[in-house]
């Protein structure tokens, strides 16, 4: 017989998955967004499409949350997986066919956003379903690591692939890492909390009731509202620099160079991940946080200071590394402290609770650069002899004052959270709901004597 699948291991046999699944997407997010701007040479057109990969997963997570309750964390991978191999399968006869078309580009993506607003709260699920409470640290950790490995990976590798194999077989490849990752999800047992609440399961008003009661869960207590309306505040102004930082680095240098920095962002981002996988993160969880996303707020204003793409790659690599602990340190905070049968609907609520302000900022940000502070900074060159000080001079230096802005912002609502006492009270006075489990991931019962 062989050895039993359960704990850390169990974990690691999904996780590798899902990583290679990750993988995967990526390389064909990247390809797919190459050629529709090769084809049109629409920004527009590669705006519409970024806004599709948001907008179906936003209208949908409310749903999707309630369903990873109701389904369990197993079954809703399963689903989510086989999902994207029939996307894929499609885009492949599309492409061999001979009968793609730019227009199927929105119906995919808006296709894999809905399947990914059921795939990302059911993997945050996970780690709490097969490890000790003590090890969901470590697994967050490992899952930024993922994310982060493919940030880095899919475009450098994408732009490989599309001279070796083309878009073809690239999404070839993406149908072969949905498969192993379908295979890791069913070799792997997963235990469930069944929800049972009501047994509308399946009906679209008993689904949103049913996360309503998630919202519900949250808003009653006082420590984490304060956490999801940070968090909100964060993605906000991180939704922002995702923006500005393109325009920012155009301004003065390549896009080979913007490339390069932001790939030194991923490494700093894959080596926090990995820091945090072997420690198991900050102890204090809301103390490192506040204190990671005081380092994303300083590294994004030094950033800004002066046109190098040099000091830009430094303030990426800090800025990412930091928003790696933050991400990964808040996961484990949520995983611990709600109660494992709403797992589901509080990481779609999350989810949400990112997207939306993410989305806002993209539609403001490029408005605000071109309409108002490029404007009102200078064209080529920056007007004011003491804004030039502090911003630097040339062109592009609005998006520098506003990144720095931002920046700002990051401050404020960091020390107006230090200054909630319900906030900095969350880990003492609300207690862990994980389960006490064994090293296995088994759960470790009480002897009754």
């Amino acid at each position: 017989m062989g050895v039993a699948l359960t704990g850390m291991r169990a974990f690691t046999v999904v996780w590798a998955g899902q990583f290679l699944s990750l993988l995967g997407s990526g390389l064909t997010a990247f390809a797919l967004g190459v050629h529709v701007y090769r084809v049109t040479g629409s920004a527009t057109t590669l705006s519409a499409v970024f806004a599709l990969s948001l907008l179906p997963a936003i209208v949908v997570t409310p749903l999707t949350g309630a369903l990873v309750d109701r389904w369990g964390t197993k079954r809703s991978l399963l689903v989510s997986n086989i999902a994207n191999m029939v996307i894929a399968l499609v885009l492949a006869t599309l492409l061999f066919s001979g009968t793609f078309a730019i227009w199927h580009v929105y119906p995919i993506v808006a296709a894999s956003s809905v399947v990914a607003a059921l795939e990302l709260p059911a993997f945050a699920t996970l780690g709490p379903r097969l490890v000790a409470k003590e090890q969901l640290g470590r697994v967050n950790g490992m899952r930024m690591s993922a994310i982060a490995t493919n940030e880095v990976l899919a475009p450098v590798a994408a732009g490989f692939l599309l001279v070796a194999v083309g878009l073809r077989g690239i999404v070839v490849l993406d149908l072969i890492t949905f498969g192993l990752a379908l295979l890791s999800v069913a070799i792997v047992p997963i235990p469930r909390d069944i929800d049972t609440d009501g047994q509308t399961a399946g009906r679209l008003t008993g689904l949103l009731v049913s996360f309503r009661e998630g919202w519900r869960y949250v808003a009653a207590q006082p420590g984490l509202t304060a956490l999801l309306l940070f968090l909100g505040a964060i993605n906000l102004s991180a939704g922002f620099i995702d923006l500005l930082i393109t325009p920012l680095v155009l301004s003065f240098a390549s896009a080979d160079e913007l490339g390069m920095a932001l790939s030194i962002g991923g490494v700093g981002m894959v080596l926090s991940g990995i820091a945090v996988t072997v420690t198991g993160g900050p102890r204090r969880r809301v103390r490192g946080i506040l204190i990671g996303s005081l380092a994303m707020a300083v590294a994004t204003i030094a950033g800004a200071t002066r046109p190098n793409v040099a000091l830009v790659a430094a303030a990426a690599f800090v800025f990412m590394g930091a928003l790696g602990v933050v991400l990964a340190t808040n996961q484990a905070l949520w995983q611990s402290k709600v109660e494992p049968r709403l797992l589901g609907r509080v990481a779609a609520l999350l989810n949400t609770a990112s997207q939306i302000p993410q989305l806002i900022a993209y539609l403001l940000a490029g408005v605000l650069v071109d309409r108002v502070f490029d404007p009102a900074v200078g064209g080529e060159d920056v007007r004011s002899p003491g804004l030039a000080a502090v911003i630097g001079d040339g062109p592009g230096r609005g998006a520098a004052l506003l990144m720095m802005i931002v920046g700002a912002l990051i401050v404020v609502s960091v020390a107006v959270a230090a200054a909630a006492p319900r906030l900095r009270g969350l880990e003492r006075e609300l207690p862990d709901t994980v389960p006490e489990r064994d090293e296995t991931g088994r759960p470790v019962v009480a002897d009754p004597a």
